[in-house]
């Protein structure tokens, strides 16, 4: 898991959830080599999903991994989507590249599999809209604005694709005014 401080934990975690009327559980992969982590979680509580993917931020680690390798791995039944992954231009972890043949390879697994895409973007908007507006005209594929940064023009061109937009952890943070 990328937070291993919690590993010790997911137990009383789960419970002080379930205690506190949270029904189901989503535990989100950041990189498909350690999905075997993300899944064994997953499959320790009845409670918890997961989804399988490549988070933007690692995205120049994975290249090598084929659509048909995520669509193989998605067929856990715990498996409940696909990602997180997306743009994420804040840091520059992977380059704007990378991540974007990445995206666009979960967007095809999407496409493929019929699982909804969870889709992380920060400060990459443009891209963000061209790359899901050109991959739609390819073939719908189900899709939500699972974490980002951007304003209304990106959650309204989301919307008129069809995708979903979530009001993430993100509208919580002390400079997130715009959102």
């Amino acid at each position: 898991l990328d937070f291993p401080q919690f590993a010790d934990d997911l137990d009383g975690i789960v419970a002080r959830a379930g205690a506190a009327g949270v029904g189901l559980m989503v535990t989100i992969s950041t990189r498909i080599r350690r999905f075997d982590q993300v899944l064994g979680v997953a499959g320790r509580f009845a409670n918890v999903y997961c989804s399988v993917g490549t988070h933007p931020h690692n995205a120049h680690e994975e290249l090598d991994i084929p659509v048909e390798e995520i669509v193989r791995l998605s067929q856990q039944p715990k498996v409940v989507s696909i990602g997180e992954a997306g743009l994420d231009y804040h840091y520059q972890h992977s380059t704007p590249r990378a991540q974007a043949e990445g995206f666009r390879n979960h967007i095809a697994a999407a496409r493929i599999t019929g699982l909804p895409l969870e889709i992380h973007t920060r400060d990459a908007d443009a891209d963000t809209i061209a790359i899901l507006e050109d991959e739609h005209a390819k073939g719908a594929f189900p899709a939500l604005l699972h974490c980002f940064t951007g304003g209304r023009d990106l959650a309204m061109r989301a919307v008129d694709l069809g995708l979903y937009v979530s009001f993430s952890g993100v509208v919580s943070f002390k400079k997130s005014y715009e959102l």
